[in-house]
């Protein structure tokens, strides 16, 4: 196993090599393309309301979906409006969730947030500007989910989020990489929000990271943690049991499973993982694979884990039947702001919508 896998990481990093100088050319591709935003050679469409843009620099990962949520909470006094792309779905154009939205009609995310808040409007557009023009109207702020790179709406509050792990690490440009685009981005940023940290973050981290993300005085650092939820059952929507040493059979479809690992690994001392990549559409050997790996073991507690973002896919594909008598459950999520952080990062997302709030 361990010979395995030294040549598995020896063939991944002669692919990064080869790989390299395609990063280099799309690196460049990047700047350039920014650069023609940056001097109005390319249109970027600004509006007369709160709109505030979710992303990273990074594919995947960064904790963008929880943190939509949070600002959902934050800003619950308004009428809001959440713009996605819809990642995975099946559909195209413009579409607003409703009672007959499913994951395959608007993706897996913008579904968990049409479930979790039916107070707030849903929809999903691959042209935001687009999408935009449709909600403005009948909105008091619009986020968009995921759209740092797409610099065709000139956002009033750019939120970027790095993963903390992964941006102490040297990162590399597509498709040698993760970076979508040079990590300079940042400087578009109006606030950044460090997700995925300790619930202490040393100092050392603390001073390698500002030294790391050159911030103007304009902009602000936050740090927020992971803060796990109550299991809750697939099919039923009740609150699971306490996860007390039983063997976990972990299901995930993300783009970083090691925090949840992490999470589980101090309340479980066997976690049997399946996991698959980001967004994945679960399929029938998926499940059986899982249902029979579960069922071969015997003599022990054990139970079902997947995340709440999996939970979509797995209740709108066809597997109830197969799952109906597993005890399988998700386990939400939430952002925590630390505590020397929240009131600054509230204060600032708060202001610029009251700053920016349209006057009728």
């Amino acid at each position: 196993m361990v010979l395995y896998l030294f040549l598995a990481l020896s063939m991944l990093t002669i692919i990064r090599y080869f790989l390299f100088p395609i990063s280099i050319f799309y690196g460049f591709v990047t700047l350039f393309r920014n650069k023609l935003y940056d001097w109005n050679i390319f249109k970027s469409t600004k509006f007369d309301m709160p709109i505030i843009c979710i992303g990273n620099l990074v594919v995947g990962g960064a904790g963008k979906t929880p943190t939509t949520e949070y600002l959902v909470k934050l800003l619950s006094k308004y009428k809001i409006a959440i713009l996605s792309r819809g990642y995975g779905r099946k559909t195209k154009g413009f579409i607003v969730a409703d009672e007959h939205a499913t994951v395959q009609s608007i993706g897996d995310e913008p579904m968990q947030y049409y479930q979790k808040f039916k107070e707030v409007t849903v929809a999903v557009c691959e042209n935001r500007v687009f999408g935009i023009n449709q909600l403005k109207n009948t909105h008091d702020v619009i986020l968009l989910d995921d759209a740092y790179q797409h610099r065709a709406v000139k956002a009033g509050f750019n939120l970027l989020l790095f993963e903390f792990d992964k941006l102490l690490k040297w990162q590399f440009l597509l498709p040698s990489g993760n970076l979508r685009e040079p990590f300079c981005g940042y400087d578009r940023a109006n606030a950044v929000l460090i997700t995925k940290s300790p619930v202490a973050v040393s100092m050392v981290d603390q001073i390698n990271i500002h030294k790391k993300i050159n911030l103007t005085a304009e902009q602000r650092i936050s740090f927020s943690s992971i803060k796990y939820g109550q299991l809750i059952g697939l099919k039923d929507g009740q609150v699971g049991p306490e996860i007390n040493g039983q063997v976990i059979f972990l299901l995930t479809g993300i783009a970083n499973p090691k925090p949840l690992v992490n999470y589980l690994q101090a309340l479980s001392t066997t976690i049997i993982p399946f996991e698959y990549p980001d967004h994945h559409h679960f399929t029938n050997d998926d499940m059986n694979g899982l249902v029979k790996a579960f069922n071969e073991l015997n003599g022990q507690e054990k139970i079902i884990i997947t995340t709440e973002k999996d939970s979509k896919r797995l209740l709108g594909g066809n597997f109830k039947d197969l799952l109906l008598n597993l005890p399988i459950f998700y386990l939400p999520i939430e952002i925590e702001l630390a505590v020397k952080d929240k009131f600054t990062f509230d204060k600032n997302i708060l202001n610029y919508v009251a700053s920016t709030e349209r006057i009728n």
